[in-house]
């Protein structure tokens, strides 16, 4: 293999692919609820999608950095670290992430031009900042224990009702239900991502939010953020018969509630993970489409 071909490998594995899910599941519930509105414009569908993924990848760099730095990702099982593991300069890691908070301010900055709502600028740049400020800073909020609600907050209720509010410039109950069962499961990916570095953070002197409440803790509000989704799935079916289908979902939640419930290694936890990603990814296409169809029977 070309040095070429390996350096750009290292990029692929750094910017956590298998995250992305988390940013497309508000967008497609948010553009399922504009649908249900009659107020979709694909092309602002669209440009909240480049935002949302521009955004993770960023994070997903900017995270790899500060870490890397701090020397937390020394000894960190799972996907591979590059500034942690030396494997790129710190430099071009920390320039990676905001070259990507940049392609999203600028198609965020798109969304402001064609639709006049000036204020998401301010709405942007909250999200740019707490994207760096997660790890990053002096003072990171990721080492106080208020990640998951952070990701709660902007990848969930931030994305997901965003993207409906460009098209409707209103917000009703689907979006805002689908923003918070979003927001859930990206808390949940978050939470069982830190049960599994739980012992290193303390170590390290990390306090995510499963240092401070233990690991039997973690387990029971990981189990929450993923099943409470179903029960908010309920009250959209009333109104959104096809909604029903994102109950798919499930057979994703059962095997991963039977493996976080009996995990004993770290590499068990990174398939809860990965399942979690994707559970969150079918229930948040299947919603959104289940919210759009009711205009096409």
């Amino acid at each position: 293999m070309s040095k070429k071909k390996t350096s750009l490998k290292l990029w692929v594995e750094g910017a956590r692919l298998r995250t992305l899910p988390l940013a497309i599941a508000p967008v497609a519930i948010g553009a399922g609820a504009a649908a249900a509105a009659q107020s979709e414009n694909i092309g602002l569908d669209l440009l909240a999608l480049a935002v949302a993924l521009f955004l993770q990848i960023g994070v997903n760099f900017a995270n790899d950095y500060s870490d890397g730095i701090r020397g937390t990702d020394a000894k960190r099982v799972g996907p591979l670290r590059l500034t942690g593991s030396k494997s790129v300069r710190p430099e071009a890691v920390k320039f990676a992430a905001f070259a990507f908070f940049g392609l999203a301010g600028l198609a965020g900055l798109a969304i402001v031009l064609i639709t006049g709502i000036y204020w998401l600028i301010a709405v942007g740049a909250a999200a740019i900042l707490a994207a760096w400020f997660y790890t990053g800073g002096k003072r990171p909020y990721g080492y106080a224990g208020l990640g998951e609600v952070a990701v709660f907050v902007f990848f969930g209720l931030v994305a997901t009702i965003g993207t409906s509010y460009i098209q409707e410039r209103e917000v009703n109950g689907p979006e805002l239900f689908g923003g918070i069962a979003a927001g859930l499961f990206a808390s949940a990916v978050l939470m069982v991502n830190n049960i599994r570095d739980r012992e290193l953070d303390q170590h390290v002197g990390k306090r995510t939010l499963a240092v401070l409440i233990g690991r039997r803790a973690s387990v029971a509000l990981f189990l929450v953020m993923l099943w409470v989704p179903f029960v908010l799935l309920a009250m959209q079916v009333v109104l959104y018969p096809a909604a029903f289908f994102a109950y798919a979902a499930v057979f994703l939640a059962l095997p991963i509630t039977l493996i976080v419930i009996t995990a004993k290694t770290p590499r068990e936890l990174i398939l809860v993970l990965k399942l979690t990603s994707f559970a969150a990814l079918a229930y948040g296409l299947l919603l959104g489409w289940g919210l759009a169809v009711v205009n096409f029977g």
